[in-house]
C-alpha cells in the first residue's frame, strides 16, 4: 500500500484521476489531506495507515507545522521500521525539516519531487509507477517527470495549448469588453474546473470577451527549471507590453510582492512598478478553503486561512476584494473499480452561481470604466452626513470635505465629464444641499421633500422589493413596515437629498435609521437600514444609472451595515444597497482599518489622503500671561529681588485663575517657588510643544509655506527607519541628551546655553522643555531655509552650518532625506486627484501602505494609493511587544501611585485600526499584563504560539484583563482573538496562588460565587465550548458594529449612567473565544464589567485626539459609565499615549482631558485655522463639542471651567460668532444646544447666571433665523 499525504486538495482529485489508468492489479494507495482532519483524534488515521504503508510520501505546505500532532511520531514510525519515507515541501522552496526527515537516497526524493511539483495526471500516474516499482517490487515501468506547461490559456471550449495571440483572434469580438480570469494551474490539471467554467461562462452570457488564464504561481515558477513565469509579461500583454484586457479577475490567492517589515508593512520588489505599468484593475474573486454551509451560517463569513490568503495579502497587489465564488466540498471518487479506488476524502471546489454572478457583473462594469467616454460617465459623489444633522454634512476625518468635492468636480470637468454649474467654494456647495433637501428632520420642510433632487415611487422601490433576498424582507418589513416606510416619503414616493451637476450627482449619505426609531439604540444593534436608505442607493444605480461611486472621506454608514464581516452573501446590507456599482473612497491615510472595512465589505478602490498640516500649540491667553510673570520674575532675580514676593503672589493668582494647579496637582501656594516655577515652565512647554492640526486637509492640495515647514518639521520629530529625528539630531549635535530632555522637561536647563538656541530670542531659558522648544524652533528655520533653496539637496549643507555654526553629517541626512525624498513625496499630493481620475477612467489604482505619518512613518507617503495595512499573522510584532510591555509597566506604575497595589482587573478598549498602524501594541500589553510572551517563527516574523513568563521573571502578578474589542477588530483578526482567549486559558490553568495569578483567584471567586448561588445551572460545558468564567473578549453582536452611546446621545434618550451602561452592554454584551464566536453573554460581561478597577484606552498617535472622534467616548467612555452603574463609582481612567513608539506613557483621563483642552479646543491658533475652512471649519468646532459632551456624560471628564471656555471662544467671541453665522449657523445653534443641555442634566453644575442667559436668548434667536433662512428658498 502506498500512502500519499498532501496538504493540497487537487493534488488529491489529481490522484484520483491518475489511477485511473494503472494495471488492474495495483497496489492500495491511501491518500489524506491533514487539514481535513481536524476534529481531535482524526490525524491517528494517517498514523495507523503509515504502520501498514510500503511508501509513504508527504507533500506539505508549511512543512512539518502542517501536522505538529503527528508529524514527529510518523517519522519514528517510517525510521524504526525501515519504511521508505520522502517528504517534500509543497511549494518549490526546500524545507530543510522535510529533507532531514525523509530516509531514501536524494535521487529517489528528487525524482518524487519532480513528479509533484511539474504535477498534473500524467505525472501523477508515473509517480505512483515509480514508488510501486522502486519500493514494493514491482516491474510495471514509468516514464520520467513530463513537462507540464507552468502557465497558458484555458477555455472549456477550446482544446489545450493554444496561446493567447490565436485565442484572442479566434474567440475576441471587436471592441468588446476584454477581462482575464486567473486561476491556478493545479485547478486545471486536477480538472477541479467547475467554478472556473461557472464564471467564464457568466461573463460571456454578459457580453464579455474572456480570457482565462491558469499560472502556476503569481511570482515566478519553479526554480532551476529555466522559464521564466509568462502570466503577465507575454500572456495578459502583447509584445508591445500592452494588456490584452480591461480587467482582471484573479483567484489566486497571497500577494505577488515581496512584503518587508519598517515601522510600517511595504509591498517591494519589481511587481509594484509592473503591476503600475501594467495598469489593469484586479478584481480579486475569492476560492473558499471552507465549506459553503459554513459560510452561510456564519457571522464572520470568512476564516482567518481565507482572511489572511484571500483578502489582507492580495490587497498588497492593490486588488479589488470581493466575495467566494467558491466553496469546497467532499466529492466522490472518479476512479473505476473496487479494489484499486483511492481511499480518500475529495474535496472538489463548487460554484456559488449568484456569488459569481456578483463578481461577472462588478467585473463588467469595471471594465466598461475603460470603454466608456467621460463625456457620457455618469458619477455619483456620496458626501456622509452623521449625525443628520444640517450642522455635519460632508463627516470625514482631517479633510475639508466640500472643497475636496470641488476640487474633484473641477478635474472631473478638466478631463471632459460633463459637470455643469459646479459651485464656486465647499460652502455654496453645502449651502445648495441643505436648501434644496437635506437629511435633517428639525428643519426640513414638505416643500423641500417635494422638491428634491430625486424621488422613489412606491411601485419602483416595490419592484426592487420584490427582487430582495426572502429575509432581507422580513428583517425590513419586521423594522420599519411595509415598503416603502414612512422614512423621507412624500406622497407615495421617497426624497432622494443632493443636487444634479449635470451628469455628477452629489449626495447626502441617507440617515442609518437610530434616528428614526431612537429606542432601537437601547435593544437592536443590528437594526435593518430604513426602505429609505437602501432605496436611495438603488435610485443611484438604477434612476441615475451612475457608472461609478464616490465616497468622500472617512467614514460613511454603507459598509458598517449588518451583515456579514468578509465575503459578503446576497442578503448583506452593504451588498442589498450598493449592488455591483464600482466605488472610489478618499480615506485618510492613518486609519488603515476602517478603510479596509470599505475595501473588504463595499468592494472599495481606496484612494488615500494625506493628514492634516500639523503644528505646535504654543502659548495664548493666560498660558502667555503666566509665561510673561515668570519672564519678569527671572529677570528680578537679579535685577529687582524686592519685588519677587509680589510677582510669586501673581503667578499663584494666574495660576488659579488659569485653573492649571489642578494641572499641576497642588492645592496651595508652595513653599519652594524656584522649584513650583521650573515645574510650570516645564508642565507650560509640554503644552506648547504638543502637536495640533493646523486646520484640514483638502484633496489634491499640497501643503503651502508655513503648512509645509510645520508638516515637514512634524514627520522628522521621530525618527523615520535609518533616518534619524532632526530635532534630535541638532539636540546631539549640540551636546544635549535629546531623551532626557523629553522625559524631564521640569529640570533646570543645562549651562551654558548652546549658542545656536539663544541667538535672535530675549525670553530666558529655565527648563530642559524650554530647549525643546527652541530645538523645535530651529527645526522649522530648516525647513524654512530649505524652502528659500528650493529644497534642493545642494543648499542643505549651508544651511546646517548656518543653524549650528559647523557642519554636522547626521543633521546632513535628514534633511538630504527632505529634499530628496519627504518633499517630492509631498509634492505628489496631487495624486489624490489623478488616481481618482485614473480609477474612474477604469485603470489601475496603485496601492501603498498605511499607518500614521507622524509616528516616524513618513516613509509611507505619496498618498493617493489604495492602501493596504499588514499581515495579521505577524501581530504582534516584535517592536509592538516592547511597547506593549512599556504601557503595561506604565499603567501598573500609575495605578500603584494612585491605589498603592496592583489592580486586579484591567478593562481596555482594542480597535483594529490601532492594531493594523502599531502591529499591535495594544494586544501585547494584554499579554504583557497577563505574563505571557508571543513566540515567533524566525524566518517568517509570524506568531506561532505563546510562552508563559516565570513569576521570577515578571516580578509580579499576573494581571487579569477584559477587553472590549470593535466590530472590526473581530472580523480582520479572528486569529488574535484566538490568541488572547488561549492566553487567558494558558494563564487559568498555571498552578500558582490567587495572590500572584488575579485570573485564577477570579476563576476561584466565581466558582464559589455559583455554588452559593446554585447557579451553576446543570453540567459543566462540553469541551467544545468556553468556560464562561473565562470570557474576557467581548465586542459587538456578531454581523454589526459599533458601541451604540453615539446614538443614545444624539437623540438624548437617556438620563443616567444606567441608560448608557444598557445601550453598552446591549451593543457589547457578546463574548468571543476559540469556541464560542459571539455569544450572547451579558451576565458575564456584567460580572467582568464590575470587577474592572482601571478603564484604558491607547492612542498611538497625535495626529487626532480624544475630542476629535466620537470613538474614544464611546468605547472607553460607555465602558467608564458602565462600571459606574455596576459598581456606584467611576473606576481609574488611564490615557496610554503611545505616539512615540520609543515612549510609552500613561496618564489619568483627566489629564489628557485637560490637556487636549488647552492645547487644541480653544487654542486660538486652531480655531483660526478651522476658520479658513469656512462650513467644515464650523462642523470640527461643533463635532469637537459634542465630543467632550459625551465623555462628560460617560466619564465626567469636563469641568465647569472647561465648558465656560468653551462658551467664550466658541459662542460669544463676535468674531468667531460671524463666522458661524456666515458659514455654518446650524453648528452654531447645535453647540448653543448641546451647552444648554450640559447646564439641564447638571453636568455644567454652576454656569455663571449671565452666561446661561446668554444663551438661552442665542438658542431662540438662531431657530428663527434659521427657520427664516429655510423659508426663504421655498418661493
Amino acid at each position: 500500500m502506498i500512502l500519499f499525504v498532501t496538504t493540497a486538495d487537487t493534488d488529491l482529485l489529481t490522484a484520483d484521476r491518475a489511477i485511473e489508468g494503472l494495471p488492474a492489479d495495483f497496489p492500495e494507495v491511501k491518500a489524506f489531506n491533514p487539514a481535513n482532519l481536524s476534529e481531535d483524534g482524526e490525524q491517528q488515521q494517517i498514523l495507523e495507515a503509515a504502520a501498514e504503508a510500503d511508501a509513504i510520501v508527504l507533500r506539505l505546505l508549511g512543512g512539518k507545522r502542517a501536522m505538529p500532532e503527528i508529524f514527529d511520531s510518523l517519522v519514528r514510525i517510517c525510521h524504526e521500521k525501515g519504511k521508505p519515507l520522502i517528504a517534500c515541501p509543497g511549494h518549490q522552496e526546500w524545507d530543510q525539516e522535510l529533507v532531514t526527515a525523509c530516509n531514501v537516497p536524494p535521487s529517489e526524493l528528487d525524482a518524487v519531487f519532480s513528479y509533484l511539483i511539474r504535477g498534473g495526471v500524467t505525472n501523477f500516474h508515473n509517480m505512483f509507477l515509480f514508488l510501486s516499482d522502486s519500493y514494493l517490487g514491482s516491474e510495471y515501468g514509468h516514464e520520467a517527470p513530463s513537462e507540464v506547461p507552468w502557465e497558458g490559456v484555458y477555455h472549456p471550449d477550446v482544446a489545450d495549448g493554444m496561446d493567447a495571440q490565436e485565442f484572442i483572434q479566434r474567440r475576441f469580438l471587436p471592441d468588446g469588453l476584454n477581462v482575464a480570469v486567473l486561476f491556478y494551474r493545479a485547478h486545471w490539471m486536477s480538472g477541479n474546473l467547475l467554478t472556473v467554467d461557472a464564471l467564464i461562462r457568466r461573463l460571456e452570457e454578459l457580453g464579455a470577451n474572456v480570457l482565462p488564464v491558469y499560472s502556476f504561481s503569481l511570482k515566478h515558477n519553479p526554480e532551476g527549471d529555466g522559464q521564466a513565469n509568462r502570466t503577465f509579461t507575454e500572456i495578459l500583454c502583447d509584445s508591445d507590453g500592452e494588456a490584452r484586457v480591461h480587467c482582471i479577475i484573479n483567484t489566486m490567492g497571497m500577494s505577488m510582492t515581496d512584503l518587508q517589515e519598517d515601522v510600517a508593512t511595504f509591498a517591494t520588489g519589481p511587481q509594484v512598478d509592473y503591476l503600475d505599468k501594467l495598469n489593469v484593475p484586479i478584481i480579486q474573486g475569492i476560492f473558499s478553503t471552507g465549506k459553503a454551509a459554513d459560510w452561510e451560517a456564519s457571522s464572520l463569513g470568512l476564516g482567518p486561512i481565507d482572511t489572511a490568503m484571500s483578502v489582507a495579502l492580495p490587497e498588497f497587489d492593490g486588488r479589488i476584494i470581493t466575495v467566494p465564488i467558491s466553496f469546497k466540498e467532499e466529492v466522490s471518487s472518479q476512479a473505476s473499480g473496487g479494489d484499486r479506488k483511492i481511499e480518500a476524502r475529495l474535496q472538489r471546489n463548487l460554484p456559488r452561481p449568484d456569488r459569481i454572478d456578483f463578481l461577472a457583473r462588478l467585473s463588467v462594469k469595471w471594465a466598461g470604466l475603460r470603454l466608456k467616454p467621460n463625456s457620457e460617465k455618469r458619477v455619483a459623489i456620496i458626501l456622509s452626513n452623521y449625525p443628520t444633522k444640517d450642522a455635519r454634512v460632508g463627516n470625514a476625518v482631517g479633510l475639508d470635505t466640500p472643497a475636496s468635492v470641488i476640487n474633484v468636480l473641477n478635474a472631473m470637468k478638466k478631463a471632459g465629464y460633463q459637470v455643469t454649474d459646479i459651485p464656486a467654494d465647499g460652502d455654496e456647495l453645502v449651502h445648495r444641499i441643505i436648501e434644496r433637501c437635506s437629511n435633517d428632520t428639525d428643519t426640513l420642510t414638505e416643500e423641500q421633500l417635494r422638491l428634491a433632487a430625486g424621488h422613489v415611487s412606491a411601485n419602483q422601490y416595490s419592484e426592487w422589493f420584490n427582487n430582495f433576498p426572502k429575509q432581507v424582507q422580513t428583517e425590513l418589513r419586521a423594522a420599519w413596515g411595509e415598503p416603502p416606510g414612512q422614512v423621507y416619503r412624500t406622497g407615495d414616493d421617497l426624497a432622494i437629498a443632493g443636487i444634479d451637476l449635470g451628469n455628477v450627482f452629489v449626495g447626502l449619505q441617507p440617515p442609518r435609521g437610530f434616528g428614526e426609531n431612537p429606542i432601537a439604540v437601547y435593544h437592536s444593534p443590528d437594526l435593518a437600514p430604513t426602505h429609505h436608505y437602501v432605496a436611495y442607493y438603488r435610485w443611484v444605480r438604477d434612476i441615475f444609472k451612475a457608472d461609478a461611486m464616490v465616497h468622500v472621506g472617512k467614514h460613511g454608514t454603507m459598509e458598517w451595515l449588518p451583515g456579514k464581516g468578509i465575503g459578503l452573501s446576497n442578503a448583506c446590507y452593504p451588498e442589498v444597497t450598493l449592488e455591483d456599482v464600482p466605488l472610489f473612497y478618499p480615506f485618510i491615510i492613518n486609519n488603515p482599518g476602517e478603510g479596509a472595512q470599505a475595501k473588504r465589505r463595499a468592494h472599495a478602490t481606496i484612494v488615500d489622503h494625506l493628514i492634516p498640516p500639523m503644528t505646535t500649540a504654543d502659548s495664548y491667553g493666560d498660558i502667555a500671561r503666566l509665561e510673561q510673570l515668570m519672564d519678569e520674575h527671572y529677570q528680578c532675580q537679579t535685577l529687582d529681588p524686592p519685588k519677587l514676593p509680589l510677582l510669586e503672589g501673581q503667578i499663584w493668582d494666574m495660576v488659579r485663575q488659569a485653573d492649571l494647579d489642578r494641572d499641576l496637582g497642588v492645592d496651595e501656594l508652595p513653599e519652594d517657588f524656584g522649584d513650583f516655577i521650573l515645574h510650570i515652565d516645564g508642565y507650560l512647554c509640554e503644552l506648547k510643544d504638543a502637536q495640533i492640526k493646523d486646520g484640514l486637509h483638502t484633496l489634491g492640495e499640497v501643503p503651502q509655506g508655513d503648512q509645509m515647514t510645520g508638516l515637514l518639521s512634524a514627520l522628522t520629530r521621530l525618527d523615520t527607519g535609518a533616518v534619524p529625528s532632526l530635532r534630535r539630531s541638532l539636540a546631539e549635535a549640540l551636546g544635549l541628551d535629546y531623551t532626557n530632555l523629553l522625559e524631564e522637561p521640569a529640570l533646570a536647563a543645562v549651562e551654558p546655553i548652546p549658542t545656536p538656541l539663544s541667538n535672535g530670542d530675549e525670553s530666558p531659558i529655565r527648563t530642559q522643555g524650554d530647549l525643546v522648544e527652541r530645538l523645535e524652533v530651529l527645526s522649522r528655520s530648516a525647513y524654512s531655509m530649505l524652502e528659500v533653496g528650493g529644497f534642493k539637496r545642494q543648499a542643505v549643507t549651508g544651511i546646517v552650518e548656518q543653524l549650528l555654526g559647523a557642519n554636522d553629517s547626521q543633521t546632513s541626512v535628514v534633511l538630504d532625506y527632505v529634499a530628496d525624498t519627504l518633499h517630492p513625496a509631498l509634492l505628489r499630493t496631487t495624486d489624490e486627484i489623478g488616481n481618482l481620475l485614473r480609477g474612474l477612467d477604469g485603470q489601475f489604482v496603485p496601492a501603498g501602505p498605511s499607518g500614521a505619518p507622524t509616528r516616524g512613518m513618513a516613509n509611507i507617503l505619496p498618498t493617493g494609493r489604495n492602501f493596504y495595512s499588514v499581515d495579521p499573522k505577524t501581530i504582534p510584532s516584535p517592536t509592538a511587544w516592547e511597547m506593549g510591555v512599556g504601557l503595561a509597566d506604565a499603567l501598573l506604575s500609575v495605578y500603584m501611585e494612585e491605589e498603592g497595589a496592583y489592580p486586579e482587573m484591567v478593562g481596555l478598549v482594542i480597535w483594529g485600526t490601532s492594531a493594523m498602524r502599531t502591529h499591535g501594541d495594544d494586544i501585547a500589553q494584554v499579554f504583557s499584563l497577563l505574563g505571557v510572551k508571543p513566540v515567533w517563527q524566525q524566518e517568517s516574523r509570524r506568531v506561532s504560539g505563546l510562552e508563559v513568563i516565570p513569576l521570577s521573571e515578571l516580578g509580579r502578578p499576573r494581571i487579569d484583563v477584559t477587553v472590549r474589542i470593535s466590530g472590526f477588530f473581530r472580523d480582520a483578526f479572528p486569529n488574535l482573538i484566538e490568541l488572547i482567549d488561549q492566553a487567558v486559558e494558558l494563564v487559568a490553568s498555571l498552578d500558582e496562588s490567587p495572590e500572584d495569578n488575579m485570573v485564577v483567584k477570579h476563576l476561584a471567586e466565581d466558582r464559589a460565587n455559583d455554588q452559593a448561588n446554585d447557579s451553576s445551572a446543570g453540567p459543566p460545558a462540553a469541551e467544545t465550548e468556553s468556560n464562561p468564567s473565562l470570557y474576557r473578549i467581548f465586542g459587538s453582536k456578531p454581523g454589526t458594529y459599533g458601541a451604540g452611546i453615539l446614538g443614545a446621545i444624539d437623540e438624548r434618550n437617556w438620563e443616567t449612567a444606567q441608560d448608557l451602561a444598557e445601550v453598552y452592554t446591549a451593543w457589547g454584551g457578546y463574548a468571543y473565544t476559540r469556541q464560542n464566536f459571539g455569544v450572547h453573554a451579558r451576565d458575564q460581561f456584567r460580572r467582568r464589567f464590575g470587577q474592572i478597577v482601571v478603564a484604558a484606552k491607547n492612542q498611538d498617535n497625535r495626529e487626532h485626539d480624544i475630542f476629535d472622534s466620537d470613538d474614544y467616548m464611546q468605547y472607553h467612555g460607555g465602558m467608564i459609565a458602565t462600571v459606574r452603574a455596576l459598581t456606584g463609582k467611576n473606576p481609574q481612567q488611564f490615557f496610554g499615549d503611545s505616539s512615540d513608539p520609543t515612549r510609552a506613557r500613561v496618564r489619568k483621563l483627566e489629564d489628557e482631558a485637560r490637556r487636549v483642552f488647552r492645547t487644541r479646543v480653544v487654542n486660538p491658533k486652531w480655531i483660526d485655522s478651522m476658520k479658513r475652512h469656512g462650513y467644515k471649519g464650523a462642523f470640527e468646532l461643533s463635532a469637537t463639542v459634542d465630543y467632550m459632551f459625551g465623555y462628560d456624560a460617560t466619564a465626567q471628564v469636563i469641568e465647569d471651567w472647561m465648558y465656560e471656555n468653551v462658551t467664550e471662544s466658541y459662542v460669544l467671541d463676535p468674531e468667531t460668532q460671524e463666522f458661524f453665522q456666515q458659514s455654518n449657523p446650524w453648528a452654531l445653534r447645535d453647540i448653543v444646544e448641546r451647552l444648554l443641555e450640559a447646564i439641564e442634566r447638571g453636568m455644567w453644575e454652576n454656569p455663571p447666571a449671565d452666561m446661561k442667559e446668554k444663551l438661552q436668548k442665542m438658542f431662540l434667536d438662531l431657530e428663527a433665523d434659521l427657520e427664516a433662512r429655510q423659508e426663504g428658498p421655498q418661493t
